[in-house]
């Protein structure tokens, strides 16, 4: 009644030509847009004449928004493997 374990014989090894960058590309590509984005939102809000308009009350702060969002997205996104 003793089972006898066979040992695996077809390990897949893992290759030497896959990159161990944390990101891929496109990743840092999105990561560039994501900056870029919250740059003009911090520039929409800069300025010192009318600090009550709306651009500076409420497009800037969701630009900005919306560019850490992209930026999260951007960090999360599983890189392909033709990145």
């Amino acid at each position: 009644m003793a089972h006898h374990i066979k040992p695996v014989k077809n390990e897949k090894k893992l290759s030497t030509t896959t990159s161990s960058y944390a990101f891929g590309k496109q990743n840092y590509q999105f990561m560039i847009i994501g900056l870029i984005i919250i740059t003009i939102g911090f520039f929409l809000m800069s300025g010192s004449d009318d600090i009550f308009s709306t651009t500076k009350m409420t497009v800037a702060p969701i630009v900005v928004v919306f560019g850490f969002a992209f930026e999260v997205y951007a960090i999360l996104k599983k890189s392909g493997e033709n990145s």
